[in-house]
């Protein structure tokens, strides 16, 4: 049977247009006797690209913006997002780069340790000229995250990018997504990190990035206030299975997350966005009604709570683009957990 959503279902809420890096992430399997080798499996990955999936099995109407690899790597991607409902029209191929790698182990806990093969990789070569006339005809939402900043080039289309979406009338979403091996070591990644959370209107950071953020600008108040200076209206901070911190220009407060026995932690920041992203969709809340939105509390708790479910249960299952839940599953964990 097929994964991907209804057609009908999907249509009728606004897209999801997520933009940046998709890649293979090899997940370290243990060896099976004593002197044997580890082994590594593929599975389809890649922040961005992780949320356009967790959006479409959610019964969203996802999209995603970027460039694969000429290659066997890039052919097993574009398969998968075939495969999940993700709208692949407007992914670029090339051959003047190869898909992005990265290979990944756990320890006991599902906690995950990274290697990156990137750069060079073709997600990187995607610039302000390739966004055609109609990537972003029917956006509610543009998501990126912070991969697609760690060269100079990448992050002039990224911003780019940002504003076209913001002008066709979309909400701006960023998740930080920081990945300090990624970048460059002489290069300082705050300065572009905050070039692109400025222009965004829901931030969501893990714990550890807004302690980055709070170092850099003078303290969690002072790094909230430097936000509200830009577009941002709503700061998120997910920590694991502690409760979700949130954050408006007027108010704050916390939605709990659900028990699960996690296995493999990776995507499930991207579940998390992709849940709350898809929820905002079927609400029909969009760029123009956004902050009244959030002062709809139980509302917006509802839907943090909908995407906490989406994340914990990423957790449970190993993959990036294979781990990503169903709607099914999503309510039967709430109920569960009520």
């Amino acid at each position: 049977m097929s994964a991907a959503p209804p057609a009908a279902a999907a249509a009728a809420h606004a897209a999801i247009v997520c933009f940046g890096e998709a890649l293979i992430d090899f997940l370290a399997r243990p060896a099976t006797a004593a002197g044997e080798p580890r082994h590594f499996v593929e599975y389809a990955g890649g922040a961005p690209a992780n949320v356009a999936v967790a959006a479409a099995r959610l019964g969203g109407n996802a999209r995603f913006l970027g460039m694969l690899g000429q290659d066997m790597f890039g052919d097993f991607l574009a398969e998968q997002f075939d495969h999940y409902g993700v709208d692949t029209r407007h992914i670029l191929r090339t051959d003047e780069a190869k898909t992005a790698l990265a290979f990944v182990s756990l320890d006991g806990d599902g906690e995950r340790s990274f290697s990156f093969y990137r750069p060079p990789a073709a997600d990187l070569l995607f610039r302000d000229s390739d966004f055609r006339a109609d990537s972003f005809n029917g956006a509610g939402v543009f998501h990126v995250c912070s991969n697609s900043l760690t060269e100079e080039a990448i992050a002039a289309t990224t911003l780019a990018g940002m504003r076209r979406a913001r002008m066709a009338g979309a909400l701006v979403s960023m998740d930080m997504n920081l990945r300090p091996s990624l970048w460059p070591a002489d290069v300082d990644p705050a300065p572009r990190l905050l070039a692109a959370l400025l222009e965004a209107d829901l931030i969501k950071l893990c714990g550890s990035e807004f302690e980055f953020l709070a170092r850099h600008l003078g303290g969690e108040e002072a790094a909230l206030q430097r936000l509200w200076h830009g577009y941002a209206t709503c700061v998120l901070i997910t920590d694991g299975a502690t409760p979700i911190r949130w954050f408006t220009r007027t108010r704050r407060g916390e939605a709990a997350t659900f028990r699960v026995a996690p296995s493999d932690t990776t995507g499930a920041g991207d579940a998390f966005v992709g849940g709350l992203l898809q929820r905002l969709a079927s609400l029909g809340v969009s760029a123009a009604n956004f902050a009244d939105f959030l002062q709809r509390e139980d509302d917006f708790v509802g839907a943090l709570r909908y995407a906490a479910a989406a994340g914990a249960l990423a957790t449970t299952r190993h993959g990036a683009f294979a781990a990503m839940p169903s709607a099914a599953d999503v309510e039967r964990l709430m109920q569960e957990q009520s």
